[in-house]
């Protein structure tokens, strides 16, 4: 795959960053420095239980199309699949994660106050996955807090495997970006992953799996030594 570059292109009035994937070298640039942004006032709960936007919070019901996000803060995030929205942007996501190709992977861009993404092996936001890129299935469903949608370059048909969950609602991207699905638990460990472009102790995907697969979440790392334990300590406790 040819080396990409990352750039974010701000929609007008304030109403928030559009998100990207990476680009190619000829056409990047850094992105600008960020400006205050301010979630627009409207409740997600409401939008979300209404009967065009809802969707089934159940894990045991279709469980072939719940994404299952087990993080390094420890938590499990659990996202219903919607191919309804985006059929082939769905399938793709299912055949990266029966392939284990999400799992050890970053959030490399993660901006308070908007969004989370994820999805490039290399952690620069340069990469993804050798699968072609698909064509686009903007839809109309609006990005409201818990949206997980497919991010791409500034040309529509980019998308491959990044991916990213809105905080809070941002209507400006809707009709830009495929949104294929929603988070319907685990929202508070979302909001936990780190901040930063990218951050310096980045929250990883360290499984990604169906819930039709039934794997457990794995188990937490072993805590480190103390910093004072040294192997000069240990052999004089056994020597002892």
């Amino acid at each position: 795959m040819a080396s990409r570059m990352f750039r974010k292109v701000t929609f007008g009035l304030a109403l928030g960053a559009a998100l990207i994937a990476p680009m190619s070298p000829a056409l990047a640039q850094r992105p600008p420095e960020k400006e205050a942004v301010k979630p627009i006032k409207v409740d997600p709960v409401q939008h979300a239980q209404s009967t065009t936007y809802a969707v089934d919070t159940d894990q045991s019901h279709d469980p072939d199309n719940v994404l299952l996000l087990d993080l390094s803060n420890g938590g499990r995030v659990a996202i219903r699949l919607m191919p309804e929205w985006a059929p082939h942007h769905v399938e793709r996501i299912k055949t990266l994660t029966r392939e284990g190709f999400y799992n050890g992977v970053i959030f490399h861009r993660v901006i308070d106050g908007f969004m989370a993404q994820t999805g490039d092996p290399t952690g620069t936001g340069q990469g993804g996955s050798k699968l072609p890129d698909l064509a686009a299935e903007f839809n109309d469903i609006p990005h409201l807090r818990g949206t997980v949608s497919m991010a791409r370059t500034d040309e529509p048909n980019t998308a491959n495997s990044q991916f990213f969950i809105v905080f809070y609602p941002r209507f400006a991207l809707d009709h830009k970006y495929t949104n294929f699905g929603r988070v319907i638990a685990g929202m508070d460990i979302v909001d936990s992953i780190v901040r930063g472009e990218p951050p310096k102790n980045p929250t990883k995907i360290v499984q990604a799996s169906l819930a039709s697969e039934g794997k457990a979440p794995p188990p937490p790392p072993a805590p480190a030594a103390p910093a004072s334990f040294t192997a000069d300590m240990l052999s004089n406790s056994q020597s002892n």
